[in-house]
């Protein structure tokens, strides 16, 4: 069903996803695997991608360097995320959930009248205290460490995932 539609037959909105993260990705696989899966997202509310710039920092920085620019980051991130959204970090510290239990975390998001979701992906340094403390959720995809940039594709991947999973719609024929 279009969003619309089926939002009046369960009496829900469709939720509205957002990916907040930091820098562009340099991969041109990786950009058309977003792509595709942000093209498959438009008929069940559609996912915003905010790209925001890395910070500068010098090709040999210290670890007080590195520590500021996870704090200036972190703060413009959460300066992105639209007001009302419920905010979920991916974060290596966070949580693993299957893709049907956040087909019903989002589910429920909707339900209890959520209409916007938002993902932030930190940068290649990671993220701060204060970000981790400022969300609703923090998300692990696995114990193991992929790069922000890949994380973006797993993670919209997953998202329309739990669009189809949330519709009945078959996934993998």
């Amino acid at each position: 069903y279009p969003c619309s539609l089926f939002a009046k037959i369960r009496g829900t909105s469709c939720m509205k996803f957002h990916v907040i993260c930091i820098g562009k990705l340099k991969e041109a696989y990786l950009r058309e695997g977003v792509a595709e899966f942000v093209k498959r997202m438009r008929p069940y509310g559609g996912i915003t991608i905010t790209e925001l710039n890395e910070s500068k920092i010098g090709d040999k920085p210290s670890d007080a360097d590195r520590k500021q620019v996870v704090v200036e980051e972190g703060q413009r991130l959460l300066k992105a995320v639209p007001k009302s959204a419920y905010t979920v970090l991916l974060d290596v510290y966070g949580k693993t959930i299957s893709s049907e239990n956040l087909a019903s975390m989002v589910s429920k998001l909707e339900v209890d009248g959520i209409s916007d979701m938002a993902f932030i992906i930190g940068g290649a340094f990671g993220v701060s205290d204060e970000l981790r403390r400022s969300v609703k959720f923090k998300l692990s995809f696995s114990p193991m460490t992929f790069t922000h940039q890949m994380v973006r594709l797993l993670l919209v991947e997953q998202i329309y995932r739990s669009a189809k999973i949330n519709r009945n719609e078959p996934y993998h024929w």
